[in-house]
């Protein structure tokens, strides 16, 4: 008789019984429970009206196509849809790079007054602002697909990442009782990204910054705040005024690329004595010499390699991933100084399930190596995690996953 009396509890706590997975009217009908009983309380506290809760998720039903989802009684999530955590060659396409830089050109020659006034406020250069502009939206002209109270409502209900959305929904719900929302409803991605800037709510709330004068932050229509906007998150994120965002790089044969990562920096002269040259062969500019650098190599010895600055990671706050701040970076490079593609080009790869990349970390972990989790992604730890066993165990290393590794080590 106790599997009857768990199953009850679970359904008042807003979980489902494993049965529940097959029977999506009951998990939707746990999700109505759960909106009124777990979120409305809490936003109602942070000044939700009623009238608002209820516009915004009354007719919300669950998306069940969006990716990461653990629905009721399941434990395994599907693979991560996120192009920044695939293959590093597949997401510098030549073709992308040139149409976000041609654009970024056209919007700077647009709003030069705007940039300008923004730059000299917060120290981000309008080619940087740009070139985040491009990549999240298209500068304005990329479509918003999905209603965000669906997109919150569901993640904040059945995702991997539940309290992070749950947190948002509440934050979306705040974005429209201020006024903040445009007329017709939210729009958002697939993850619950607003307006052209690309914003999760909470930052729509802390970061959203009137561009133009109008005394509204607009970053659905508005261009101007829709700079001004990127430019604010930037800088209160960590954006060091006169500091580039790093160089591409040559490495000496001999240098360890085990010395990957933000948490092994030095300053870049002694980069310098190590014989760390930059790509294009003109020297570090001498302002940067004495500042800190930090060795990223994103697809191991299989690609190009780079010194970053701290600006690199302020640009890492706007997305986690390394492949999602380098392109930014280039693409501003482009925009700005007519760069051309990276001197250094990206090598063949390994093609690897995130299951046995997952099973390589585990490996890697039991033998003492740090490799940030075992989520199947290929991060800075991993990365050096495996150059430091291939170093170790006496193999070439190469600091990237690949077939041999995930043989040798997987768990």
């Amino acid at each position: 008789m106790i599997r009857p009396i768990l199953r009850l509890a679970a359904l008042l706590v807003g979980l489902a019984a494993p049965a529940a997975a097959q029977d999506r009217a009951a998990v939707e009908r746990q999700f109505r429970a759960w909106l009124e009983g777990t979120v409305w309380p809490v936003a109602q506290a942070q000044g939700v009206s009623r009238a608002t809760f209820d516009a915004a998720l009354g007719g919300v039903r669950l998306n069940w196509d969006l990716p990461d989802l653990v629905p009721p009684g399941t434990s395994a999530p599907p693979p991560q849809r996120q192009a920044e955590f695939g293959a590093p060659a597949a997401y510098f396409d030549p073709a992308g790079l040139e149409a976000a830089a041609q654009g970024g050109r056209r919007m700077a020659a647009r709003h030069a007054a705007t940039l300008a006034a923004v730059e000299r406020a917060t120290g981000v250069p309008g080619h940087i602002i740009l070139a985040v502009w491009g990549r999240e939206s298209a500068y304005g002209t990329a479509p918003l697909r999905h209603d965000a109270f669906e997109v919150l409502g569901t993640k904040a209900f059945m995702s991997t990442r539940a309290p992070f959305f749950t947190a948002e929904l509440v934050a979306a719900l705040r974005v429209v009782e201020a006024g903040l929302a445009p007329p017709g409803g939210l729009r958002s991605s697939w993850a619950g990204a607003l307006g052209q800037p690309q914003f999760m709510p909470s930052s729509v709330l802390a970061h959203a910054t009137d561009g133009d004068g109008d005394g509204r932050a607009d970053i659905w229509t508005s261009e101007a705040d829709t700079i001004a906007s990127i430019a604010t998150y930037l800088a209160r994120h960590g954006w060091v005024r006169g500091r580039d965002w790093g160089f591409e790089v040559v490495l000496p044969p001999t240098l360890s690329c085990a010395l990957e990562g933000p948490d092994q920096g030095r300053p870049i002269a002694e980069w310098e004595a190590m014989g760390v040259v930059r790509a294009n062969g003109r020297p570090f500019p001498a302002h940067e010499r004495a500042g800190e650098g930090f060795l990223v190599l994103p697809a191991g010895r299989h690609g190009p390699a780079f010194l970053v600055t701290p600006n690199f990671y302020a640009l890492k706050e706007y997305n986690t991933s390394d492949l999602y701040a380098l392109f930014v970076g280039h693409v501003g490079d482009r925009i700005a100084f007519g760069a051309g593609p990276f001197r250094t080009g990206w090598g063949p790869v390994d093609r690897l399930d995130r299951a046995g990349v997952a099973a390589m970390q585990r490996g890697l972990q039991a033998l003492g190596h740090d490799t940030g989790g075992a989520d199947g992604l290929a991060g800075f730890r991993t990365r050096r995690a495996i150059g430091r066993w291939q170093e170790a165990t006496g193999r070439a290393p190469t600091c990237f996953p690949d077939r041999e590794a995930v043989a040798a080590l997987a768990r």
